[in-house]
């Protein structure tokens, strides 16, 4: 039996708890579990820990890095996909190793997508408030059929291409654009376009693709120049990847008509806490907040109980072999 190890959870909620001890019967490693995000300050509390698991928003960032090095820490395991908020060249150099989640529940995003395209097309959102009311007007309601619309999917990943298979459903003529193209357009039926051809042709366009020094607001003024009046513009992915002062001009110029979000550049702040008793004091983000036609949910695309289970096994599994010293095909370098 190989030893256990000592791994301490920053940022976790209860449902983290739950999957993880549940998914930890059969490994016994020993977790301890802490509601404060990682970042320089609250790294020393992994004091006496063999590793860290950390989420989206927690900054393991260079100096974060080197007081989990000087306080032991071996491993630092990301319980997710992206791993942009993570100084790899820092990791490397203090000896700690990274490993994540590539893929947990490629399904949960991809519905999620839907999820926002519908309602926001549907406004069944306001329509439920409305009903509650006993309002029964359609005023306001109208919505538009998707048969027969283009999409443009930026980014076309394990999440991409489950989404653009949805759409394909709905009937929508789909175009792609990604730095590989395999053989699953075609199956699909995704048409390869560069961006330009993507942004002037797309009645919707969602984003699929991670943050990189070349994705970092890929939508800004000029992309949104080049857009239909009234594009459906949707993020599930990372909140960077959108210039957000940029939208609002768009928004209020009509040129973007319809917006969804479940990420936001500056979200760090805001998501995944109960604020509602506070004031919120990211004023682009208030301003979003104020269009009748913006969506936005609190970096919920992936929270489905499949994915919190893929999650939790994936994680466990990537310290367990770290610590029998296997390969770490999960292994960010």
């Amino acid at each position: 039996m190989f030893p256990a190890m000592n791994v301490v959870f920053f940022s976790s909620r209860n449902y983290d708890r739950q999957f993880f001890e549940q998914a930890n019967e059969r490994l016994g490693h020993r977790l301890h579990f802490l509601d404060v995000p990682l970042n320089e300050s609250t790294a020393s509390l992994a004091k006496g820990y063999d590793a860290v698991c950390v989420f989206v928003n927690d900054a393991v960032h260079a100096a974060t890095i080197w007081v989990l090095a000087d306080v032991g820490v071996r491993l630092i395991a990301l319980r997710c996909a992206g791993y942009n908020n993570v100084d790899l060249a820092a990791a490397a150099e203090a000896g700690i190793k990274i490993v994540r989640v590539p893929a947990y529940s490629p399904y949960s995003v991809a519905e999620h997508t839907l999820a926002l395209i519908l309602t926001l097309n549907r406004k069944t959102h306001r329509a439920f408030n409305r009903v509650r009311e006993g309002n029964f007007a359609l005023d306001g309601l109208m919505g538009f059929d998707l048969h027969g619309l283009t999409v443009g999917l930026i980014g076309l990943g394990k999440i991409g291409l489950i989404t653009a298979g949805i759409l394909k459903g709905f009937g929508c003529r789909l175009l792609g654009h990604d730095i590989q193209r395999t053989e699953e357009w075609d199956r699909i039926g995704i048409e390869s376009v560069s961006l330009d051809e993507l942004y002037s042709q797309s009645d919707i366009i969602s984003l699929h693709c991670p943050l990189t020094p070349q994705t970092y607001h890929l939508i800004n003024k000029d992309s949104l120049s080049q857009m239909k009046r009234g594009v459906m513009l949707i993020n599930t992915s990372r909140g960077a990847l959108i210039d957000a002062k940029a939208v609002i001009k768009a928004l209020k110029s009509g040129r973007i008509g319809y917006l969804g979000l479940d990420v936001y550049e500056e979200e760090a702040d805001l998501f995944f806490e109960d604020l509602s008793e506070r004031v919120i004091q990211d004023d682009v983000f208030t301003r979003l907040l104020s269009f009748p036609n913006v969506l936005i949910t609190g970096h919920q695309a992936f929270f489905t109980r499949n994915a919190l289970q893929n999650i939790a096994d994936v994680t466990l599994h990537n310290i367990t072999d770290f610590e029998k010293q296997v390969a770490l095909v999960n292994e960010v370098k």
